[in-house]
């Protein structure tokens, strides 16, 4: 099994899409790049821009190439209802689109399913065979700390050689059923959107960033992880590390490696939008 993160924020820009390929299919979990409308007060700089063009170019090739494509929930920075076309002839992997979301999802959904010319199927809790690779899906669970911003379907993905597991936004995990699917898959490389910590005391309260780091200790001593990916959501804050170094110091201590997704993929990590002040006043020098 091949893991390849196409597009992350560790990146530059709002992203989760991760391609997967093993020897009987080759899939695209999430293939959508965007950027923050507002950051600092400032739009996003022409650097974040640029970057996620840059990001969305790696990402079409990936799915042009690709069999199957999931979509695990309905913000713009998870799928691309402007670019459907991309998608013909494949086969979708999707949230239910009426069914546990909440009523902006569910108007993006409709918008982006009736544009689609390709074989769809409602994923939520099911699982699917192709040859000896198995991909799994959860139940949905809350994008977040509540239902305000609709719910996500997680995904586990097993080859018989390799497996992984990617949260979607759980912004965490914060919650019991949010964790359980990871830990019930017990893959050895899991991909997670870590907890919200740029809006911590105000859409995210202190007791969900330390639920959420118990949850990953959980993950971590409880599982085969031999790769914790902490990315997405976590990394908009600058100080990224400092609000998981338990988490970090606990890993280490089992032998297991907690990372961006830039640093997995080898690259640097470069938060364009937690940097979008800095950039901005470099302009005025």
């Amino acid at each position: 099994m091949e893991v390849i993160p196409l597009a992350f924020d560790s990146f530059g820009a709002r992203s989760m899409c991760t391609a997967i390929r093993t020897k009987d299919v080759s899939i695209v979990i999430d293939p959508g790049v965007a950027l923050g409308p507002k950051r600092y007060g400032l739009p996003p700089h022409r650097l974040e821009t640029k970057r996620m063009a840059e990001l969305w170019e790696d990402i079409k090739r990936e799915v042009k190439i690709s069999e199957i494509v999931v979509v695990t929930h309905y913000h713009y920075d998870h799928h691309n209802p402007e670019s459907t076309e991309l998608l013909d002839g494949k086969k979708i992997l999707l949230k239910h689109p009426k069914e546990k979301i909440n009523k902006s999802q569910m108007a993006r959904a409709s918008y982006f399913i009736n544009k689609l010319n390709a074989e769809i199927e409602f994923a939520d809790g099911k699982e699917y065979e192709f040859g000896n690779t198995l991909i799994r899906f959860s139940n949905p669970v809350f994008h977040g700390a509540s239902p305000k911003l609709g719910f996500v379907i997680e995904v586990f993905i097993d080859d018989g050689k390799g497996s992984f597991s990617f949260s979607s936004d759980v912004e965490g995990p914060i919650y019991k059923d949010q964790t359980e699917f990871l830990v019930k898959s017990n893959a050895e490389i899991v991909f997670v959107d870590g907890p919200m910590t740029y809006m911590l005391g105000y859409r995210f309260s202190n007791k969900s960033l330390e639920s959420s780091v118990e949850n990953l200790k959980k993950l971590i001593e409880s599982t085969d992880v031999k790769m914790l990916i902490l990315d997405h959501h976590l990394t908009r804050d600058l100080s990224y590390m400092d609000r998981i170094k338990r988490v970090i110091e606990f890993g280490d201590a089992l032998g297991v490696k907690v990372m961006t997704a830039a640093e997995y993929s080898g690259r640097e990590v470069n938060l364009l939008e937690a940097l979008r002040k800095k950039l901005y006043d470099e302009d005025k020098q």
